[in-house]
């Protein structure tokens, strides 16, 4: 006679006779999602890059708090400053004498090229610290504050980690701004394409007939038109007088409008498999209505695989703002996004003497492959019994 689930567990726990049994049992009754969350925790890289991510996050939404300046804070003597590097040990009076620390600059205008050129001057030193007083922000644009997560301790100081710009603007805090705004365009962008696929695709996989017919034809003339130029038309119509959160949004509907056809694909290719299975077939001679159906028995057996959709096309929206930001088309100053950033350092001058400038690409091209890391986990997660 077979053991129920509690005698299963109970043998199991005390390694008697059918343990083995049991504990393969009880994995065979366990949820998908909770198959699918043990699988991904014994993928490493995934982790990390998922670790990575929150980390990101965080950083957006408390950006305020992060940066050690505002974005618009400006320093006419330390315009394209190099980065400083931060030191904990000091042994230049002669013992060790630890802190937190930079050295300053001493900068001298180049009588040929009229270009500021900086030198360390060890004899200064600038005390860094951790919940420091600061330039005053409001945090969210609600709540008025002016304590940093770290920063000069005397709050006239100025310190660039990342260098400055050529307005002499702390780079790092204009990155941590740029988080903010890059990963909720992919975010908000990546939601609207979720219910414009799945809503579409669902309608045309389960109904099929002459609506299928019309919205797939919908699908492959958007697919058809090439996507650069498709983007510059979009976003070239939106005009130029709007304030900056309208083209925020206007931008992020935009990119939305453009990215859900190939959700809508891949979920009108499972209604298609799935509509003719026995569960579906038995719910319907059961009495369930049509979006009963869909939204019970349908959608929740490939929602993994959705999920794992949806994680790969987050970097593909932030890929879209920076290449749509860089080439003038889409946010634009005094808003702060990875893209703006960029577009600010398509010079000349920023390549060969300023590379730091540069270093919000660097922002883009980690955020992308963690994010492309993250949703290869999911994808490889997705089906626990392989």
């Amino acid at each position: 006679m077979g053991l129920n689930l509690p005698q299963r567990r109970r043998a199991a726990a005390t390694g008697g006779p059918g343990a083995a049994a049991s504990a393969k049992a009880d994995a065979g009754a366990e949820s998908q999602w909770r198959l699918i969350g043990r699988r991904f925790r014994r993928h490493r890289l995934a982790m990390f890059s998922l670790a990575i991510v929150c980390l990101m996050a965080l950083v957006g939404v408390f950006a305020e708090f992060v940066a050690p300046t505002s974005t618009g804070e400006y320093s006419a003597e330390h315009t394209y400053a190099p980065p400083q590097r931060p030191h904990v040990v000091d042994t230049s009076g002669g013992g060790v004498d630890l802190g937190f620390y930079v050295h300053g600059y001493d900068s001298t205008r180049n009588q040929e090229t009229l270009a500021r050129e900086y030198t360390v001057d060890e004899s200064e030193k600038i005390e860094l610290g951790f919940f420091v007083e600061g330039t005053p922000y409001r945090m969210w644009g609600v709540i008025p504050a002016d304590t940093h997560l770290f920063g000069p301790t005397d709050p006239d100081e100025r310190v660039y980690l990342l260098g400055a710009d050529r307005n002499g603007r702390d780079m790092l805090s204009r990155i941590v701004y740029g988080t903010r705004v890059s990963l909720s365009i992919g975010l908000v962008g990546v939601a609207l394409s979720f219910v414009l696929g799945v809503v579409l695709g669902g309608v045309s996989g389960y109904f099929g007939g002459r609506l299928d017919t019309g919205i797939q034809r919908v699908i492959e003339f958007t697919m058809s038109i090439p996507t650069i130029p498709l983007w510059m038309g979009l976003s070239a119509a939106v005009p130029r007088d709007w304030g900056p959160l309208t083209t925020y949004f206007a931008i992020t509907v935009i990119l939305s409008l453009i990215g859900w056809t190939d959700l809508a694909r891949v979920v009108r290719g499972r209604f298609l498999s799935l509509r003719e299975e026995d569960f579906v077939t038995a719910a319907r001679l059961d009495g369930c209505g049509r979006s009963r159906i869909i939204r019970r028995h349908m959608l929740p057996s490939f929602t993994s695989h959705i999920v794992a959709s949806l994680t790969l096309a987050i970097p593909m929206m932030i890929l879209a703002e920076s290449a749509l930001s860089f080439l003038g088309l889409g946010l634009q100053p005094p808003v702060v996004s990875w893209g703006v950033l960029m577009q600010e350092a398509q010079n000349i001058h920023s390549i060969a003497g300023a590379p730091w400038t540069l270093l919000p690409g660097v922002a883009v091209t980690v955020a992308v492959l963690v994010l492309n890391f993250v949703g290869d986990g999911i994808r490889d997660s997705a089906d626990p019994y392989q």
